[in-house]
């Protein structure tokens, strides 16, 4: 599916994508945290292991972005993406910590095409797991454009 450029037509409810692995660290969750979510449990260590997550772990939203990433390289940026209709879960399912190395898998959960427009709506689940177990769901639906797009 990959060879050229990937198209609303190519995706198919049931169909799975297995991919990356990115290696957290430790100065990655304090320079997240410190630029966008400067709470103690994400910039003190010390917080952190008092905190109900017990230990220090990145920001939901900077897993979130890593799954962005993780699929942009890996899936996104290979189909003729012409957008997104919105994200509509987003779960933290276990903490991610320093040294976590994450890898993702999606599903295709719909696939709708727009009934006006040479595009149409790919929802995905977006399931992000560490070397143990699974640790973020997020479901968002990309818009794709069609063949017939110009």
């Amino acid at each position: 599916m990959m060879d050229s450029p990937v198209h609303f037509e190519d995706f198919y409810v049931g169909q799975r994508f297995t991919f990356g692995h990115y290696e957290l660290t430790q100065e990655e969750v304090f320079e997240f945290a410190r630029e966008f979510d400067p709470q103690a449990h994400h910039l003190d260590e010390q917080a952190a292991d008092d905190s109900m997550l017990r230990g220090l772990s990145a920001s939901g939203w900077q897993v979130g972005a890593i799954a962005m990433r993780l699929c942009a390289e890996h899936l996104l940026n290979k189909t003729k993406a012409a957008g997104g209709a919105g994200v509509e879960e987003c779960r933290w399912l276990k903490p991610v910590r320093p040294g976590d190395i994450l890898r993702m898998e999606v599903e295709i959960l719909e696939v709708t095409p727009h009934p006006r427009r040479p595009v149409g709506f790919v929802k995905m689940a977006w399931n992000l797991f560490n070397q143990h177990e699974q640790v973020t769901r997020i479901v968002t639906t990309p818009v794709i454009a069609t063949r017939d797009a110009a």
